[in-house]
């Protein structure tokens, strides 16, 4: 295994499970010296670092982040990772439950990477990384507060890899497909027909089935790495082809 993040601090967020727990775990089988930011720290486990964060916080993220640098002494790699999760039509969510998951999934995501940026123009491998979705991309049914969220998520990492081109922060994000994550195994739970719930899904990707955890943190390593020091304001979709694809059936 490429050892291509040796001597390199990461940073997390969401890192105690899901999405976040099988990036966290690449990059550190890769080198990486990773801290876990997350509500649960103590579901953290080593060779990782558990701080507890609140995303949703401004003083909970800086305190995070200030920890970690306390810590390791540095920070190099940031994956904005945390968020939550929203059903519905237009009609479904009231004010409340829109400023509740923008506050997390939007400004959670720019609180990170505002409180990291100090640190990170002080390494020589700066580099960032957030969590997007094909919900920003695709008009998915029953998703208007969650796709609204990811867009905006996508648009500001673009914008912030512009205004990070002359500290020498590398700004990338994945837009993973529907993953085999617990928020999705939670939904599938609540579903009439959990089976038939979880064809439909794997279905609508055209390679026929759920993305992996593994995949979107290898496509996270990729952003983040040393060695791709060309790669910067890039959305790289993790779909089993979702969004550019169109096979005939």
């Amino acid at each position: 295994m490429s050892q291509n993040f040796a001597g390199l601090v990461a940073a997390v967020t969401g890192g105690a499970s899901g999405l976040g727990r099988a990036i966290a775990d690449e990059l550190a089988s890769r080198g990486a010296r990773v801290f876990c930011l997350d509500l649960d720290a103590a579901a953290v486990s080593a060779p990782h670092t558990g701080i507890r964060c609140d995303i949703g916080d401004d003083a909970s993220v800086r305190d995070a982040m200030a920890a970690v640098v306390a810590e390791a002494g540095r920070l190099d790699v940031v994956v904005a990772n945390a968020g939550i999760g929203a059903q519905g039509d237009v009609l479904a969510n009231d004010d409340d439950e829109w400023m509740r998951v923008l506050n997390v999934n939007v400004i959670g995501s720019a609180r990170t990477i505002r409180h990291a940026l100090p640190h990170l123009q002080q390494s020589p491998s700066a580099a960032v990384v957030l969590t997007s979705s094909i919900a920003a991309w695709a008009g998915l049914p029953q998703r208007v507060l969650y796709s609204a969220s990811k867009g905006a998520v996508s648009a500001m990492t673009l914008a912030i890899a512009a205004d990070c081109l002359p500290l020498g922060i590398r700004v990338n994000a994945v837009a993973p497909g529907t993953a085999d994550t617990p928020w999705v195994g939670r939904l599938l739970d609540a579903a009439t027909d959990p089976d038939a719930e979880r064809a439909a899904l794997a279905a609508r990707q055209p390679n026929g089935r759920l993305v992996q955890p593994q995949e979107v943190a290898e496509a996270v390593a990729y952003l983040a790495s040393p060695t791709s020091a060309s790669t910067n304001g890039v959305i790289l979709a993790v779909d089993g082809g979702m969004y550019s694809l169109r096979p005939r059936r």
